[in-house]
């Protein structure tokens, strides 16, 4: 293979993340619906993750990209107009009274405005959004790192994992199961990549986008990065959330931890 048509890990891992995607969601599948077959996947998952650990430093970083690369149309996946009444009513007034949350295992819980948040020292940068579905686009974003907020709020000893909460819920479900959710560990919580982004491209970020504040978390594929986001949390486990896996769609069968 010439050395100029070699891909890259990062785009091997993005193809080897989407076929594993589309296997553990074949719903028609008996196979893959079994318990013990998905053990196995599970398995996989962690051996992935324990090894790209290994492969990367901690604050190793994602590509980032010159202005001239910023995709012209970058697509809006997922949600793009949350329904929730309580959602429509804060957008409706430009976010004024919208106000970011943050609890958990923490010492100092919090809470912020859109206004306190931009007044914040802030991080841009221009990254590749991968999918799992296959499509990538460069974007620019600006916000305040998590860590930033994290460590004024002081994590207890026992937190291991960050949890976001959104305010999309892409199925209704009578048990709440079908509203929005995402975590991440502290590794990657603290990333200086790890942004709350309010910003696309110098411009506000767009409902379509996940206004008015979004994750990024730019080692990983784009469904890691929650939009919508209402509260964040720090969490000992997941186990309880949700179906147990961590996330909206790991309970539908994609892979927790989503490295690329």
């Amino acid at each position: 293979m010439r050395p100029d048509r070699r891909p890259s890990r990062r785009a091997f891992l993005t193809g080897a993340g989407a076929s594993a995607g589309a296997l553990a969601l074949a719903g028609c599948d008996a196979l893959s619906q079994s318990p013990g077959f998905r053990s196995v996947l599970y398995t996989g998952e962690d051996l992935t993750m324990l090894v790209q650990r290994a492969l990367l430093a901690p604050s190793s970083m994602a590509k980032e990209f010159p202005a001239s690369a910023i995709s012209p149309d970058f697509k809006a996946n997922g949600s793009t107009d949350p329904d929730s009444a309580d959602y429509r009513a804060l957008a409706a007034n430009g976010f004024a009274e919208w106000r970011l949350e943050v609890g958990g295992l923490v010492e100092r819980p919090a809470s912020y405005s859109l206004a306190e948040l931009r007044a914040l020292p802030a991080r841009s940068q221009i990254t590749r959004h991968d999918c799992v579905e296959g499509w990538s686009c460069i974007g620019k974003w600006t916000g305040v790192q998590l860590a930033t907020l994290l460590t004024a709020a002081g994590l207890k000893p026992d937190a291991r994992y960050i949890l976001f909460t959104c305010a999309d819920e892409l199925e209704k479900t009578l048990d709440g199961s079908g509203r929005y959710y995402e975590t991440i560990d502290l590794e990657d919580a603290f990333h200086p990549q790890t942004i709350l982004a309010y910003a696309m491209n110098d411009e506000p970020l767009p409902i379509a986008h996940g206004a008015p504040l979004r994750v990024r978390v730019e080692r990983q594929l784009g469904y890691k990065m929650a939009k919508y986001l209402m509260r964040i949390d720090a969490i000992e486990s997941f186990t309880d959330l949700g179906r147990g896996r961590g996330s909206f769609w790991a309970d539908r069968g994609y892979d927790w931890y989503a490295g690329i």
